[in-house]
């Protein structure tokens, strides 16, 4: 469980003087009542707790640690955000990457920093998928973290060979339950966030499919166009071209809300009420214990930034879906996101119950 903000040395140490004051009988008159009263009112619990909640930040450069490479799609969304923050606050705000392990790098790195809001993590897949995938591995738990908010989701796609003849999302689920076992399904490997998603179509859709794994997204591609794999959930970013130039069929985008870039394709959201919460995201996290004036104070920023239309348009152009979020809501994502992911890897036989 996240620890809620509070300063027990502090409110045990404003006790004594207030009960000295009181003890003591102070001399009576307007003058010194007055005065009495104000100086219990300094040492008041309420007023301790109330400055400890306005804490002065940035008092120094941020790190936002991630454990994506440099040059990766999650890493330019990251700097987009720190350049504005570094304008808006006049303090550096350094992007760190931290690759390996599957994000335990990372993860670890924050987990052990100071709670002060100047060690930040940067979430992606990895961080709800490794620790179900590897569970040897120790890595730090959900409740050595708290927070911020949610940035949004990257858009993947169901997509389907145009050799099987199907135009919509229906028409494939029709022609999938009439040939249960024989449609092939690709995916880049798994326990990818592709394969998972596809795993996840296929228990709601009631569909059984071969599983195949190929090393990267253009293998998919090829396959697919080829018509020796049927269909596959892929990123964004690898089928549109394809899309465009008809060689593959949209099916649906796997995010709770349309791609503006097709809009005319649903999401899984509007045909499996169950999609419309993602498997995964991207957000950001801070050591638990940080204050929550300072986990409240980077939130609006980063609402702000993207509401900013020259955010709007770049996050657009990559057909990433914003959806800010405050960080209690937040909390509440990173533990129902982990929750699914974790059954969806028993479904996928990839762990044992």
């Amino acid at each position: 469980m996240l620890r809620p903000f509070a300063k027990r040395d502090r409110l045990t140490a404003v006790k004594s003087p207030l009960f000295a004051i009181v003890r003591s009988g102070p001399p009576s008159g307007p003058k010194v009542a007055v005065a009495a009263i104000v100086a219990v009112a300094a040492l008041s619990p309420w007023n301790a707790l109330a400055a400890d909640a306005t804490p002065t930040f940035p008092t120094k450069p941020i790190r936002m640690v991630s454990a994506t490479a440099p040059g990766s799609q999650p890493d330019y969304i990251a700097r987009l955000l720190i350049q504005k923050m570094s304008d808006a606050w006049g303090k550096p705000v350094i992007m760190d990457n931290r690759t390996g392990g599957g994000g335990l790098l990372a993860s670890s790195l924050v987990a052990k920093a100071a709670p002060d809001g100047h060690t930040l993590l940067y979430v992606l897949p990895n961080f709800v998928i490794s620790p179900a995938l590897q569970p040897t591995v120790t890595f730090p738990a959900v409740s050595e973290f708290v927070g911020i908010g949610q940035i949004g989701f990257s858009t993947n796609i169901l997509v389907a060979s145009p050799s099987i003849g199907v135009k919509g999302i229906k028409d494939f689920i029709a022609l999938a339950k009439s040939q249960q076992g024989k449609l092939i399904i690709a995916s880049t490997g798994a326990g990818t966030a592709g394969h998972l998603s596809g795993t996840r179509f296929n228990l709601l859709a009631g569909i059984k499919a071969v599983q195949v794994a190929y090393k990267g997204g253009p293998e998919v591609m090829i396959e697919l166009i080829s018509g020796r794999s049927h269909y596959a959930v892929t990123t964004m970013g690898s089928a549109l071209p394809f899309i465009t130039e008809g060689k593959l069929t949209a099916l649906a985008v796997t995010t709770p809300r349309r791609a503006p870039v097709l809009p005319d394709v649903p999401s899984l959201g509007e045909i499996q009420p169950e999609f419309r919460q993602s498997e995964t995201s991207h957000g950001l996290l801070a050591p638990v214990g940080t204050p929550r004036a300072i986990l409240h104070q980077i939130s609006r920023e980063v609402a702000r930034e993207l509401e900013l239309p020259d955010i709007r348009e770049k996050l657009n152009a990559i057909s990433f879906v914003i959806a800010p979020s405050t960080p209690e809501a937040y909390d509440k994502i990173v533990r129902e996101q982990m929750n699914l992911i974790s059954t969806l890897v028993v479904a996928a036989g990839l762990r044992g119950k």
